[in-house]
């Protein structure tokens, strides 16, 4: 059995696609998945299951939320290897790191793309992609920025979710657990 994080986006914001925690760990026990844990509210998913291949662990989340509550969302599934080593080599200062936003990309996107968003330039912000991750840093807040998670994915033509680097911290912790 493997442990696995899941990250979902853009349930349980604003009033929309309203997914509560002890529904969706229902169901995904009730789906083959063993040990199911989350995290607050915004869709972060522990489980162990004896599924190898990402793809299919993330097609049979998104299958089970779309056949239960009615509705799509972007799921990216990590191994905890993967997402330590994510955590581990943000390019950023200690300081900054704890401060930061990890934008996981469902894939890794095409170097082309990546070259021309590296043009992008915003004060008082910085990113880095490295693999598939956005590593974003801003010292006025992410709530101030003029940086959009949308128009990253649109330019880099891949699905992404954010966390913050207090999620992150936990989301490894309790997949050390599990």
């Amino acid at each position: 059995m493997n442990t696995y994080i899941v990250l979902l986006r853009g349930i349980n914001v604003g009033g929309h696609k309203k997914v509560p925690m002890a529904e969706l760990r229902e169901l995904l026990a009730k789906s083959g998945f063993e040990n199911v844990r989350t995290y607050i509210q915004s869709g972060n998913i522990i489980f162990k299951s004896s599924f190898s291949d990402i793809k299919e662990i993330e097609i049979r989340v998104q299958k089970s939320i779309i056949d239960h509550f009615g509705f799509e969302v972007p799921v990216i599934a990590k191994t905890r290897k993967e997402l330590q080593v994510i955590f581990d080599v943000c390019p950023f200062s200690d300081e900054k790191k704890e401060n930061s936003y990890f934008v996981l990309l469902h894939d890794i996107p095409k170097p082309e793309l990546v070259s021309m968003v590296n043009d992008i330039s915003f004060k008082n912000e910085e990113f880095v992609i490295i693999k598939n991750c956005l590593y974003f840093h801003s010292s006025i807040g992410y709530g101030n920025s003029k940086f959009n998670m949308n128009s990253f994915e649109k330019k880099l033509n891949v699905k992404a979710t954010s966390r913050n680097y207090k999620t992150m911290l936990k989301l490894l912790s309790l997949s050390s657990e599990n």
